[in-house]
C-alpha cells in the first residue's frame, strides 16, 4: 500500500522545475496475500445458476490489489481483470437483474472507486507545466468505471431499486474523485456523474448544491481543483435542460458561482466550458444579459493580457446570442471597456477587441446604435491609428474607422472635427504652459541677479544650489 507523502509548508517557495510524468496509487483498502481463482464463465452456466455466479464474481471483483509492486499478485490481478471484462460483456447484453444484484454492484463499485486520493507527489503541481500523476491501479479502475456505466445504461436498470444504494453519501464520495490528477479518470467520472444525475431525480438538487460548494471553495479558498472543466461540461448539459422560466436558484448559481469563476488565475484551463454555460443562460433568458455583461466587466482582469483575450472572446459569444432589445442596456459600459482594450499596448488584446468588427451580427447591432457607440470609440481609435507600435493593429483600426464612416458619414465628420479641435486646444494649452514656465524661469533668474547685487556673498551658495538641482535632475532621468 502506498504511503502518504508528508505535508509541505504551504508558504514555501514554488519550484520552477518541470516534472515528468509519474504514477502513484491511491489509498485503497488492500487485502494482502489474497489469491483468487477464475470462476466458471457466466455464459457456460445454466440460467438458474447465473445469478448466484454473478454475485460471486462481483464479490471477487471487490478484492483490491496493490499496484505499487508490479510483480505482486500478478495471477490474481489478471483473474480480476478477466472477470471484470466478463461482467461488462454480461451487463451489455441486457440480462435481467434481480434486487439481490444491486447492493453487490454498488458494493463492488464503492470498494474499487470510492477511495481516498493520495496527496500529490508535487505539492506545487501546475496543470499547465507539470505532467499529471497517473493512477497505477488504472487497469482495474477503468474496467470498473465501464461496468458501472453499462449497469446504469442497461434497459433492465431500475432506478427505484438502485436509489436505496446509490444515495447522497455515494454521490459525495464520487464528487471527491474529481480532484484526481489522472485525466482518464476524470473523463469517465464526468460521464458517470451525468448518468447518475439523469437516472435519479431525487439526487439532482443535491448534486447541484455540492458542485456549487466545490466551486465556491475553489474560487474563494483553495484555487485548486483538477476537475473544474469536467464539472462545467456536466453543468453545461444540465443548464441546457433547464425548464423555463428559470428558477431563482439557477439565476443565483449564475451570478454567485459561475461568474466569479472568471477571477481564478487558472481560467484558461476551463474557460471554454465556462463560456458555454454562461452563453446557455443568456440564450435561455434574455433578461440575464445585463447581469452577465455587468458581471464580466466587474471581474475584468487589470494586468493579465491572456485573460483579457479570453474575456473578449466570451463577450463576442454573448453578443452572438444577445436579444437586440437587451443590447442598449449594456452597450455603453461594454464599449467603454472595449475602447480601453483597443488602446492596449499588448497587440493581442487590441487585435481581439478589433476583431469584434469582423462579426456581422455585432456590426449590425453597432450600426443600430452608432450615434452612441461611435463617440465612445472614436477618440481611442483615432489616437491609436497615429501612435500604436504594431502596424497590423493600425490597419485594423483604419478598417474600423472606415466602417464607422460608412455607417454615419455626417456624425463621423463631426467627431473628426471635434477631435481636431481638441488636439489643437491641447497643443495650444501645452504651448501656453511652456510659456508660463519660461516666464517663471526668467523671473527667477532676474530675482537671483538682484539678490547677488545686494549680497555678493550669496553667489557661491546659489552656484552650489544650482549644482545640487542638476544632480537631482540627472538621477531622476
Amino acid at each position: 500500500m502506498a504511503t502518504k507523502a508528508p505535508r509541505s509548508d504551504a508558504f514555501s517557495k514554488k519550484t520552477t522545475n518541470r516534472r515528468g510524468r509519474n504514477q502513484h496509487s491511491s489509498s485503497f483498502l488492500i487485502q494482502k496475500c489474497v489469491e483468487i481463482e477464475a470462476l466458471p464463465a457466466l455464459n457456460d452456466t445454466p440460467p438458474d445458476q447465473q445469478e448466484a455466479l454473478l454475485l460471486r464474481k462481483l464479490q471477487q471483483c471487490s478484492i483490491i490489489f496493490d499496484f505499487s509492486d508490479a510483480m505482486l499478485d500478478v495471477k490474481s490481478k489478471e483473474v480480476k481483470r478477466a472477470c471484470l471484462n466478463e461482467l461488462i460483456e454480461y451487463i451489455s447484453c441486457d440480462n435481467s437483474m434481480t434486487e439481490r444484484v444491486y447492493p453487490e454492484v454498488v458494493q463492488m463499485v464503492s470498494q474499487n472507486l470510492l477511495r481516498t486520493l493520495s496527496p500529490s507527489d508535487n505539492v506545487d503541481y501546475d496543470p499547465e507545466e507539470d505532467e499529471p500523476t497517473l493512477e497505477l491501479a488504472w487497469p482495474h479502475l477503468q474496467l470498473v468505471y465501464e461496468f458501472f456505466l453499462r449497469f446504469l445504461e442497461s434497459v433492465k436498470f431500475q432506478p427505484t431499486i438502485a436509489k436505496r444504494y446509490i444515495d447522497t453519501k455515494f454521490v459525495l464520495h464520487l464528487l471527491e474523485l474529481f480532484d484526481s490528477e489522472d485525466p482518464r479518470e476524470r473523463d469517465l467520472l464526468k460521464t458517470t456523474l451525468h448518468r447518475v444525475y439523469g437516472k435519479f431525480l431525487g439526487l439532482r438538487g443535491f448534486i447541484r448544491k455540492q458542485v456549487n460548494n466545490m466551486f465556491l471553495r475553489f474560487v474563494y479558498e483553495s484555487e485548486r481543483l483538477n476537475g473544474v472543466s469536467e464539472l462545467l461540461e456536466i453543468l453545461g448539459s444540465i443548464i441546457n435542460g433547464f425548464a423555463l422560466p428559470l428558477k431563482a436558484e439557477h439565476k443565483m448559481f449564475l451570478q454567485k458561482v459561475l461568474l466569479p469563476l472568471h477571477i481564478v488565475k487558472s481560467l484558461n484551463l476551463y474557460h471554454a466550458q465556462l463560456t458555454y454555460c454562461v452563453v446557455q443562460f443568456v440564450e435561455k433568458d434574455a433578461a440575464l444579459t445585463q447581469p452577465v455583461v455587468k458581471g464580466l466587466l466587474r471581474y475584468w482582469p487589470k494586468t493579465n493580457s491572456s485573460k483579457e483575450v479570453m474575456m473578449l472572446g466570451e463577450i463576442e459569444e454573448v453578443l452572438d446570442v444577445i436579444d437586440p432589445k437587451q443590447f442598449p442596456l449594456v452597450m455603453e459600459p461594454l464599449f467603454r471597456q472595449i475602447a480601453k482594450c483597443v488602446t492596449s499596448h499588448h497587440f493581442q488584446v487590441a487585435e481581439r477587441a478589433l476583431f469584434l468588427w469582423n462579426n456581422e451580427y455585432v456590426v449590425s447591432l453597432i450600426e443600430e446604435h452608432v450615434t452612441v457607440i461611435m463617440p465612445i470609440m472614436f477618440n481611442s481609435l483615432y489616437r491609436i491609428s497615429k501612435e500604436h507600435w504594431n502596424q497590423s493593429i493600425v490597419g485594423l483600426v483604419y478598417n474600423v474607422l472606415k466602417t464607422f464612416m460608412e455607417m454615419d458619414q455626417k456624425h463621423f465628420n463631426e467627431l473628426t472635427d471635434a477631435y481636431a479641435d481638441k488636439v489643437t486646444a491641447r497643443n495650444a494649452a501645452l504651448v501656453q504652459r511652456q510659456d508660463h514656465w519660461q516666464r517663471l524661469e526668467s523671473l527667477a533668474n532676474e530675482r537671483c541677479a538682484k539678490l547677488v547685487e545686494k549680497n555678493p556673498g550669496m553667489e557661491s551658495a546659489l552656484v552650489k544650489l544650482g549644482a545640487l538641482s542638476l544632480k537631482d535632475d540627472e538621477s531622476k532621468s
